[in-house]
């Protein structure tokens, strides 16, 4: 079940939230688990016993270490433990196929692909339990003693699916006493709202651009860049719409989730790029790899060695593909040669060339990222050069970019941070405007809504593409 669909909607949404809203203290926090179960279970109810299991052995790990103060060894072999089992079980549901395939290209002795499905949300709720476990272990948290509140955390189905990946720290105190008022309700179906509108009316549009640009092979070169940026803006609405819409969750139930896109597409550097994308998993690989393993307060050489453990790690994480490792070395290299070579040169660069240089740089990068098979990818990217098209300058650009227009320019306007400087200008108007804009945009929500519900009563275009990774 995603967000984005009609039984989530009107069904499961309602029903929920009549719930929780009917059920006082922390009877919510039953509601809120009971519901994430069968969300969960919707798709894949075997895997939740897999949840399950992960979740209890970090519970359980946790109030072990919080025990044995006296026992550093012990402590650090309980952490070990929880590490082995979480990681352990991500790398056989999400790498066996990929390390199977690895050694039948390597070795004369063919093995069979185990075929193992990915249980959905995996990469996500296994980095949330492991920073859990870490720093119980440092002792930057106190371990949760109840094992149901700890449960709840793991499979909080606002943010279970894809993110944002919330730390326990984040939510403890919420798990125990938050609170759940109107102004926090409307604050948060606004934000899920507009998640839900950039989720259909621009990401599942632009994808629909970017599948049929995909299949022609007749492409011309402005095209063949054209197919790329559509699908960079496509896994941006489709990526941080969700998150707005888990955010807005969250927030309507009295939680506070982290922010996980910041602008991304407006970057002047692909440095800045990484500081405002998936900013939970940026900080996540930072705080649990990149500074244990020394971060920047080392020697050039080591440092390079950190960069590339994390972008090698960050590429894997998305997926069990080449494609993805190749993505994830590819921008440690920009980071490198960013740092030491040419990103002092580049900040005395005009702004729109810096822009314009991120840009270039990130759409290509995701167009990696695309490509499962090495071989399309070998056939689609000579093509931004004119190399395997029939005529480079063609008129096929006209054609699939007018019949997207509005939903190309929308995409294009909104990567940018214009939604906050309308909000903050009606703050700033007068009280007579500000009623006739509220007005305004209360009939805009109206229309969009009516909009959206007949795309996904029409059954069309609607992906979620993290639901891959």
């Amino acid at each position: 079940m995603v967000f984005s669909s009609i039984p989530f909607l009107f069904f499961f949404l309602p029903a929920f939230l009549l719930c929780y809203f009917l059920i006082p203290g922390r009877g919510k926090n039953v509601v809120l688990l009971v519901f994430s179960l069968i969300f969960y279970a919707w798709g894949e109810p075997v895997y939740i016993l897999l949840m399950l299991f992960s979740s209890f052995v970090d519970w359980c790990n946790g109030r072990i270490m919080s025990s044995l103060h006296a026992f550093p060894k012990l402590r650090k072999l309980s952490l070990c433990i929880a590490l082995l089992i979480n990681l352990g079980l991500l790398a056989f549901f999400k790498y066996a196929d990929f390390a199977v395939g690895i050694w039948n290209s390597l070795t004369p002795w063919d093995a069979k692909l185990p075929g193992i499905a990915l249980p959905i949300g995996i990469s996500f709720y296994t980095f949330q339990t492991v920073s859990y476990s870490i720093d119980v272990y440092k002792e930057k948290i106190r371990p949760e003693r109840n094992y149901f509140s700890y449960l709840t955390y793991v499979c909080m189905f606002p943010q279970l699916i894809a993110g944002p990946i919330v730390r326990f720290e984040s939510v403890q105190k919420d798990l125990h006493g938050r609170q759940v008022n109107e102004s926090g309700f409307v604050r948060g179906f606004k934000r899920f709202l507009i998640g839900l509108f950039r989720k259909v009316l621009i990401a599942n549009q632009l994808g629909e651009l970017w599948e049929l640009i995909r299949a022609d092979a007749s492409i011309s070169i402005p095209t063949a860049w054209l197919g790329l940026l559509c699908f960079t803006l496509q896994l941006y609405y489709d990526f941080s719409a969700y998150s707005d819409m888990a955010i807005g969750l969250g927030t309507m139930l009295g939680f506070h989730f982290p922010e996980n896109f910041l602008y991304p597409l407006s970057a002047t550097s692909i440095t800045d790029f990484w500081r405002k994308w998936h900013v939970s998993l940026s900080t996540w690989f930072r705080d649990y790899v990149y500074i244990p393993l020394g971060g920047n307060r080392v020697g050039v050489a080591k440092h390079l060695r950190n960069m590339f453990a994390v972008w090698f790690l960050t590429g894997l994480w998305h997926g069990a593909s080449w494609n993805f490792v190749l993505w994830g070395l590819y921008h440690g290299i920009l980071l490198a040669l960013e740092k030491y070579l040419w990103g002092e040169k580049l900040k005395k660069w005009p702004k729109l060339l810096q822009h314009l240089y991120a840009i270039i740089i990130v759409v290509i990068g995701f167009g990696i990222f695309t490509f499962d098979d090495l071989h399309e990818l070998a056939v689609y990217f000579p093509k931004l050069i004119g190399i395997g098209v029939a005529l480079p300058l063609s008129g096929d650009l006209f054609w699939y970019a007018g019949n997207y227009l509005p939903f190309l320019l929308a995409g294009l306007i909104f990567a940018f941070p214009v939604y906050p400087r309308v909000k903050m200008h009606l703050q700033e108007a007068t009280s007579y405007r500000r009623r006739l804009m509220n007005l305004a945009a209360g009939l805009l929500t109206l229309v969009l809504f009516l909009l959206v519900v007949a795309g996904l009563v029409q059954d069309s275009y609607n992906p979620f593409l993290y639901f891959r990774f």
